[in-house]
């Protein structure tokens, strides 16, 4: 391999700064320890103090823990009073699956402004630091509801849509400055918040029935594709939506 083409394989993000939200359990956790290894300074942001506690005592040397409501003001200002930052991974979001007709005003105003609103600001304050010294990656998570349609995830599914629109319109933006723009878009991954979902033998079934690879995601699944999006392995990679669904939308 010549030296001109070794970043194509490397995954090592070594000095690398890296904000990820919704760090304190499941895919943002996962991220965080996968970015640590990887040689990132990681960023852990959550709301949840005890979860971020466990994560940083593991990973003492490598990794940072904001306790932050990705939701407040003082977060963005946060973010924009950071000397430096060469990766957002902005994975905070929420979910409350409902029947069209039963979805309550409370249930739309939460995940609207976790999953859009928060999503939108906290990438708007990633930009403005990365602008600074023109290169950076962001990656939104999004979801393969973002590309789909599903019963009882109407809300979902158009805050996962408007994700997938913010990064197409973020990407084509911020290119000529050297910021890359990209999505994930997992499937149903095994976490805290999918699992009495998950629980429910019908629906299980169903989940595996609905992936042609027959078996429901992990954590690492999804880490090791925002590794890929970090690095220099995807370089030319922007505008993209990454998903990870062992076929789901294929089908």
């Amino acid at each position: 391999m010549t030296d001109t083409r070794k970043h194509l394989w490397d995954l090592r993000l070594q000095g690398k700064i890296t904000l990820i939200t919704g760090a304190g359990r499941g895919i943002g956790r996962a991220c965080a320890e996968a970015f640590a290894d990887a040689g990132a300074t990681v960023i852990a942001v959550d709301k949840t103090e005890a979860d971020l506690a466990t994560l940083a005592k593991e990973h003492a040397s490598a990794i940072e823990i904001w306790t932050n409501d990705v939701t407040r003001e003082s977060f963005y200002q946060r973010i924009e009073a950071m000397a430096k930052l060469d990766v957002l991974v902005n994975n905070a979001g929420t979910n409350r699956p409902q029947p069209l007709t039963a979805v309550d005003t409370e249930s739309l105003d939460t995940v609207i402004d976790l999953n859009v609103r928060a999503m939108f600001r906290t990438a708007q304050s990633a930009a403005r630091v990365m602008l600074r010294d023109r290169g950076g990656s962001i990656i939104n998570m999004s979801s393969q509801m973002g590309h789909i349609g599903s019963p009882n995830r109407s809300v979902y599914c158009m805050t996962k849509h408007a994700v997938e629109g913010l990064t197409k319109a973020m990407a084509v933006e911020l290119a000529p400055d050297g910021v890359r723009v990209n999505a994930l878009a997992p499937t149903f991954i095994e976490t805290a918040m999918t699992r009495p979902m998950l629980d429910d033998p019908e629906f299980n079934e169903f989940v595996k029935r609905m992936i042609p690879l027959g078996k429901v995601g992990q954590p690492d699944d999804v880490a090791v594709a925002a590794l890929y999006l970090a690095s220099d392995a995807s370089a030319m990679v922007t505008g993209h939506s990454l998903k990870i669904d062992g076929g789901w939308t294929a089908a």
